[in-house]
């Protein structure tokens, strides 16, 4: 079964880049994008992803917000948090979004992609 994955970032271009990087990984299928909380949330509750990549800085709801809400919504859904910044460069409460991984979008590749659900995604 396909790694199913939504991309949650405000940025067309890095949407655009993230749904190469996932069709580039073998075994893995970009399901969906959003540019907004409300419209991740309406995605995710759509499409029911296995992995949701969330960046950090959006307007409005911030990604920690939007990851929390979706993590709530969906106990069962894999949230990484992106952010093109470093981890010490983000806000504090990153580590309470209830996400599983912090990636720099800059690393984000096929590689990054199977590591993170090889060490996070459950057991299938």
């Amino acid at each position: 079964m396909a790694v199913t994955v939504v991309t949650v970032d405000d940025q067309a271009v890095f949407r655009a880049a993230a749904r190469d990087v996932i069709e580039a990984t073998p075994g893995f299928e970009s399901v969906g994008e959003a540019s907004t909380c409300e419209e991740a949330l309406r995605v995710v509750g759509d499409v029911g992803p296995r992995l949701v990549l969330v960046d950090v800085r959006m307007p409005d709801v911030d990604g920690v917000e939007t990851a929390m809400r979706i993590r709530d919504n969906h106990p069962e859904v894999v949230v990484v948090l992106i952010s093109i910044e470093e981890l010490s460069h983000v806000p504090s409460t990153v580590p309470d979004a209830g996400a599983v991984a912090f990636v720099r979008k800059q690393d984000l590749c096929p590689g990054k992609l199977r590591d993170l659900w090889d060490s996070h995604g459950p057991a299938d």
